[in-house]
């Protein structure tokens, strides 16, 4: 081992024996998703008014950057496996710099949307980035239960974002929320720069070119268990998607919340969801990540008719609708972390191209839902409502599945894997 591997190694070690650190770096990382969201939600019905455009043109802004997120994730998925994770992370945070600032600066809802991809693809690469580093560090249980403490931190996010994007509506436009955009990714540059270390060894790259990087991407995305538990978890977020993309027009122009009152609420939603996965990291090394998930996808179930029937029957009541949009905003707390572990667990070196199917599909999803719940117009919550359900009745169909796989003949473990697939799946 060369002097320079040796100090990776070093570094390594001492990440993982300071958590809180290393917590607070990927959790920053983790945050493009909702930084590149959630931050110009209260905006969106100021941009349509500005650029002179339709309720649904607006929201495929949103769409752009989601379909950039996903293209991006394949792409620096591949790169981390084969060159590491920190040199394509830095290539991908600068790509998001300076999309955001050229975001500010739109003359028209084509060139915002255009940016928007470019934010999205940059954004991606800390997306995949902090997936495929926990993964680097952790198996198994322990994977489970940091990934429910990473949405400690990636919760705040959905908390803060929203927050800052409305009160910067106080005394900006909305232009200036990409120009904070584009500062907090400078910051989170340095930070990557100056804190994360490399945590894919050489002897783990895919030293043999693109052929088996290619390779490895294959495998991971013919192997049936994953494909299960990645899609039940693309879809399970998906559903968020839903909410996410229609709750401004749903909360400001059905309910009449000010921007200020929707991010409160918004907010609210968020530390459910934080509150799920803390509780998830207190109770996954006893009833393991599978019984877990499916305790998240049952709640999402659970929430989405009561969403229907609050639309349906009471649809200028806001204490109605509160409630379920609550529960199906908490469940993805159980569902994030557990599906996470599961599906990477049997992937160790090839986790950025796991990582970046995972992606793919979350936010694949997303830019497929995004424009599909402004069709009824902005005043109309019922297809919101409607795809949530359809994104929870996939949940448990993808679930079911899983288990099945699960419990093949063949989905065997070997003996080296035997601790970090114990705390997955415990014994019954």
């Amino acid at each position: 081992m060369d002097d320079a591997e040796s100090r990776g190694s070093t570094r390594r070690a001492a990440l993982t024996e300071r958590p809180v650190k290393l917590l607070l770096v990927v959790g920053g990382l983790c945050g493009f998703g909702p930084l590149c969201v959630d931050m110009y939600l209260p905006a969106l019905p100021n941009i349509a008014k500005d650029l002179r455009t339709s309720t649904s043109s607006v929201q495929l802004s949103l769409t752009a950057c989601l379909v950039g997120i996903t293209i991006g994730q394949v792409l620096f998925g591949l790169l981390s496996d084969r060159f590491g994770r920190k040199r394509p992370l830095v290539i991908g945070l600068v790509l998001f710099v300076g999309s955001s600032f050229a975001c500010a600066l739109a003359p028209g809802i084509v060139a915002l949307a255009s940016f928007r991809l470019l934010q999205g693809t940059g954004g991606a690469a800390g997306i995949v980035t902090s997936n495929a580093v926990v993964r680097d560090l952790f198996s198994g249980v322990r994977a489970a239960r940091f990934f429910s403490r990473l949405l400690l931190v990636i919760g705040l996010g959905p908390v803060l974002a929203p927050q800052i994007g409305a009160e910067l509506l106080r005394i900006a436009s909305w232009r200036g929320v990409f120009v904070a955009l584009g500062i907090l990714g400078t910051l989170l540059l340095l930070s990557a720069l100056t804190e994360l270390p490399e945590t894919l060894p050489l002897e783990r790259r895919h030293a043999g070119g693109l052929a088996e990087t290619v390779t490895g991407m294959r495998d991971v995305v013919t192997d049936r268990k994953f494909l299960a538990n990645a899609l039940c978890f693309g879809l399970g977020v998906g559903a968020v998607f839903c909410y996410v993309s229609a709750s401004s027009f749903v909360l400001e122009n059905i309910y009449g919340l000010s921007p200020q009152r929707f991010s409160l609420v918004f907010a609210s939603n968020a530390v459910g969801l934080v509150f799920a996965s803390q509780v998830n990291a207190h109770l996954v090394g006893r009833l393991g990540s599978s019984r877990m998930l499916s305790a998240g996808v049952a709640t999402l179930a659970g929430g989405s008719p009561l969403l229907g029937l609050a639309v349906l029957f009471e649809p200028k009541n806001l204490l109605a609708i509160l409630p379920p949009l609550f529960l199906a905003v908490t469940s993805v707390g159980l569902i994030i972390p557990n599906a996470t572990a599961l599906a990477l667990n049997d992937f160790p070196d090839s986790a950025g191209s796991a990582s970046a199917v995972l992606g793919v599909l979350q936010f694949g999803i997303g830019a497929v839902v995004a424009p599909l719940v402004g069709l009824g117009g902005s005043h109309d919550a019922r297809p919101m409502a409607l795809l949530i359900a359809l994104l929870a009745l996939g949940s448990i169909g993808c679930r079911v599945w899983s288990v099945r796989q699960t419990q093949r003949p063949s989905a065997t473990v070997a003996a080296d894997d035997f601790e970090s697939y114990r705390g997955l799946e415990p014994p019954s």
